[in-house]
């Protein structure tokens, strides 16, 4: 097979993805070697797509009268009742206990077993209850106010980059994701973009059969000119990307699962997430998606008391997935390593509509899931009475930031620097980090990292500053993009080659100043490079075109 089709593969294995500087990476970080454990240390996000009903996962009991009025046809049966709720703990104070939808039996079972937290009301300020706009605020970091509104880098990609910089020339990815054929925002960093493999679809059994050779035969004689970069770039892709491959046939066919999952979706990725890990393969993210979660109808089953319906087969669905996936690392011994953590976009209001649904809210729980995490609870049960007709029945009190999630799961358990979470997550419109605004007791202390072993492998300032003279937006685009300069940095030229290097056009700035816009309407959905030359030099950007 040419290379042309294996460009065709980036619907389930990315192109970007595969680009030798920006999805290799090297483990052993500097300075790390005198804290236990830090470098086998990996995270997967799960993603519930479509935003869950937070209220039905998981109830207030000590509210469960005002719960009923807001929800009269889709409520759960209380605890207690035939088909009702689980009641999570009983020994907490009753104004903090909570009651599990019954399906969540396998979280259930996590809980009581000690490698389960819930994290109460969590949300983001200026909730914006968009599914697009709102995922991509999760996945760069940002919020709804005006200051954090427009990243155009992933908070995962921004934490890998920098977190293990100067080490991108090993056979292994730093992030890897299932479940969907979309590359997600998340990875997308500031100065290495691309930093994960979509496997999404692969037999990954012979994944490196697929990949291998697809380059062809390389040209022997290589021009000393931009043609012949051009060149020797995609040659030391298709040598990365066999080496690449390679690793990630060898890893899925070392590994193996130590019990049976069930045959659905979730459960499926997980399950080959966990044989990677026991295959040994050192991916730092992990990205697992499942949705189906926008319930505007049919949320329940009509006339059913036992609530079956689509929140029920979903909920079943990953409370099965997960249980099964922390009981396999903890059957090889390999659950020390690992935390799961599930978000989505957002909730959903407290009141029902007239279909048997749900429509866009505000907060949400997550859920954490691990050895290392303490089990219980963070935060009180949210407030109900909020919920009334002049609000239109949302519950708008955040008790935790998402990014108060992540950034405590970063430092406290992988050891990130302060200054690497403030270049991770950072609050530009209060000016402050989350460094000294973390959850408590999130973390066991036994595997809290002590700050005197917080890696600190900083991109350099150089080429923090080099990077902010050019800025590119919007990005994601669709229509129209510009090109905007600082410092009397006149643009002039910017040219555009697909993501395999193929060059497309070349469009100059009449004006000759620090801005100069460009219509993109006629590229097709993808990835692409920009070339953007200055006076002060030539600066190289990627782009997501989308429609």
């Amino acid at each position: 097979m040419r290379r042309r089709n294996f460009i065709k593969l980036t619907s389930t294995a990315s192109a970007l993805s595969l680009l030798p500087t920006e999805v290799f990476a090297l483990f052993k970080s500097a300075g790390m070697t005198t804290c236990p454990d830090s470098n086998s240390k990996k995270i997967v996000l799960i993603q519930l797509a479509g935003a869950n009903d937070g209220l039905n996962t998981i109830v207030p009991l000590n509210q469960y009268d005002t719960y009923a009025t807001l929800r009269p046809n889709i409520k759960l049966n209380n605890v207690g009742s035939s088909n009702g709720m689980i009641n999570l703990d009983s020994t907490l104070a009753l104004t903090n206990q909570v009651g599990l939808h019954p399906s969540l039996i396998g979280f259930k079972n996590l809980y009581d077993k000690g490698f389960m937290r819930i994290i109460q009301g969590v949300g983001y300020p200026s909730q914006d209850k968009s599914h697009f706009k709102s995922t991509d605020l999760w996945l760069t970091g940002g919020d709804g106010t005006l200051a954090n509104n427009y990243f155009d880098s992933g908070w995962i990609g921004r934490f890998l980059e920098n977190y293990y910089t100067g080490f991108l020339n090993s056979n292994f990815p730093l992030g890897i994701q299932l479940g969907s054929s979309d590359n997600s925002l998340g990875f997308h960093g500031v100065i290495e973009h691309g930093m994960s493999l979509n496997i999404s679809g692969q037999d990954l059994s012979g994944f490196y059969s697929v990949i291998n050779g697809l380059g062809g035969t390389p040209p022997t004689n290589i021009p000393d000119s931009e043609y012949g970069d051009l060149i020797q770039y995609i040659i030391n892709n298709d040598a990365s990307t066999n080496s690449y491959a390679q690793t990630i046939t060898n890893s899925f066919n070392s590994g193996s699962n130590s019990l049976t999952y069930p045959n659905t979706s979730l459960s499926n990725q997980l399950k080959t997430v966990a044989r990677f890990i026991s295959g040994g393969l050192q991916t730092k993210v992990y990205l697992v998606k499942v949705g189906g979660f926008d319930t505007h109808d049919k949320q329940v089953a009509a006339n059913n008391t036992t609530h079956l319906g689509n929140h029920a087969t979903l909920l079943t669905q990953i409370s099965e997935a997960i249980n099964s996936f922390i009981t396999d690392l903890n059957n090889q011994n390999m659950g020390n390593d690992v935390l799961a953590v599930t978000f989505s976009e957002f909730g959903r209001k407290a009141g029902e509509n007239a279909s048997l649904g749900t429509d866009h809210g505000e907060i949400a729980p997550m859920f954490v899931f691990g050895n290392a995490i303490n089990p219980g609870i963070s935060g009180t049960n949210i407030n109900l009475s909020e919920a009334v007709s002049t609000n239109n029945y949302q519950v708008r009190t955040v008790q935790h930031d998402y990014r108060r999630v992540f950034s405590t799961v970063l430092q406290d358990w992988f050891g990130t620097s302060n200054k690497t979470l403030d270049l991770t997550f950072y609050n530009h419109t209060t000016n402050t980090g989350f460094s000294n605004n973390k959850i408590a007791d999130l973390i066991k202390a036994q595997n809290v990292v002590n700050s005197t072993c917080y890696n600190d492998n900083l991109l350099s300032t150089n080429e923090y500053q080099n990077i902010y003279e050019v800025i590119v937006y919007p990005n994601p685009v669709s229509e129209l993009i510009t090109i905007s300069s600082s410092n009397n940095n006149d643009v002039h030229a910017v040219s555009i080659y697909s993501i395999d290097g193929k060059f497309i056009g070349k469009y100059k700035n009449p004006l000759v100043n620090g801005q100069f816009s460009i219509n993109i309407e006629n590229l097709s959905v993808g990835f692409y490079n920009l070339k953007i030359e200055t006076n002060n030099g030539v600066f190289s950007k990627k782009i997501i075109v989308r429609r």
